[in-house]
């Protein structure tokens, strides 16, 4: 078996990399590889299984201690038996109604409670958990500024509707199990060192089922249809991880159900540009109205909005308008930080042209203040520079 890589070379990063650099490696390469941009690839499935098993080590604290401390084995119960299962084919999430949970940071392992553990619990019976499932979901900017809904049918493992998940036939039941008297366990060693084992017949679940149910063969589980609605919350972002309690697939035996987690990235914007609860935007402005100044038209995530430019404004010049930018899951709303880019005017008639001329020419350096400094500048660098080359 190859050795497994090490998360930091996986996402491209150094190990002193900070939770900004390790989220922004984190979205590009979980963008690259998504399924729903790669269809039928199957290395690139097996990369973004990689990136997001990195990302959900290396952005929790704790786990990034263990890691550094001690390599994959600090981690291995983050991933191990009973952990996410990266091998469904679900690149979109379904619908978890109004019970949700959203989480930012940590790991999965923080969200199930300890990672395998929880998962294999059982309860008298034989009744095993069901397994919890993830879905990666690729969102529009949109979606996340003003919230969605989305709709899927999925295919998840349910109860048998013939045995009602016993896995026996109808009719008949489930046995004890005589090797391990129904403990699910068996003693081996002897004297003072004795080990308890899961019994090699049932497997540790105390039963056994000598007539399978022959709709789900001793499964007790069946694939089942499942329509889902997915309700996603304003403010969410790439990263953003959506829970469904009981939402998952259905236990064995009569055990309860898993869970459902979406994990949520947002597609970039052509207009806007995030960063957290802010929000950027570029606003091409004539060079005429920079000068003189005046109202100029900027869009905002509620619409067109009309503000005053001051006279003389630069090219640069960021502007801010206060409780226009993203909403946040906590309720505030950020701002909106406009960047002023002049742009030059093409196609003049012979008129136009003339007029700028006319312009520059009656344009003195006070006009230009920024030319006059960045050629004060240069003068002085070459007369160092001469004066360098005179005493070498």
């Amino acid at each position: 078996m190859a050795a497994k890589r090490d998360y930091y070379e996986i996402l491209g990063v150094s190990k002193s990399a900070t939770d900004d650099e390790l989220k922004k490696a984190y979205r590009k390469l979980a963008m690259k590889y998504h399924p729903d941009r790669n269809p039928d690839n199957q290395e690139a499935g097996e990369k973004f299984k990689e990136v997001c098993e990195a990302y959900e080590v290396l952005s929790d604290t704790q786990k990034r201690q263990r890691y550094d401390q001690f390599g994959h084995d600090g981690v291995k119960s983050s991933f191990g038996p009973g952990g996410f299962d990266f091998g469904r084919d679900f690149t979109h999430a379904g619908d978890f109604g109004d019970i949700f949970e959203t989480i930012f940071g940590g790991g999965f392992a923080d969200m199930f409670g300890g990672g395998g553990s929880r998962r294999q619990r059982r309860s008298s019976g034989g009744a095993q958990r069901g397994d919890d499932l993830r879905f990666d979901l690729e969102i529009d900017f949109e979606e996340a500024l003003f919230g969605s809904e989305r709709q899927l049918d999925l295919k998840i493992n349910d109860s048998c509707p013939a045995c009602h998940g016993s896995g026996a036939a109808p009719g008949s039941g489930r046995e004890s199990c005589r090797q391990c008297g129904g403990q699910g366990f068996v003693v081996a060693g002897g004297g003072f060192f004795q080990v308890r084992q899961p019994c090699p017949i049932c497997h540790g679940e105390g039963s056994i089922v000598k007539n399978p149910c022959p709709t789900c063969h001793g499964n007790g589980r069946v694939k089942a249809p499942r329509h889902i609605t997915l309700r996603i919350p304003k403010g969410v972002e790439t990263g953003s991880k959506l829970r469904l309690t009981g939402k998952g697939e259905s236990g064995i035996r009569g055990g309860p159900p898993g869970d459902i987690y979406v994990v949520l990235h947002v597609r970039e914007h052509k207009i806007f540009e995030r960063h957290g609860d802010e929000l950027a935007c570029s606003v091409p402005v004539s060079p005429v109205t920079a000068a003189l100044g005046g109202e100029i038209q900027i869009p905002t995530p509620d619409g067109y909005a009309r503000i005053k430019l001051p006279a003389g404004t630069p090219n640069g010049k960021i502007l801010r308008l206060r409780g226009k930018g993203m909403p946040s899951l906590h309720g505030r709303t950020g701002d909106l930080h406009l960047r002023i880019e002049l742009e030059t005017p093409v196609k003049l008639n012979s008129r136009q042209k003339k007029a700028l001329r006319d312009f520059e020419e009656q344009s003195g350096e006070s006009n230009f203040a920024e030319t006059a400094r960045l050629r004060k500048s240069v003068e002085n660098f070459y007369k160092r520079r001469d004066a360098l080359r005179k005493k070498s």
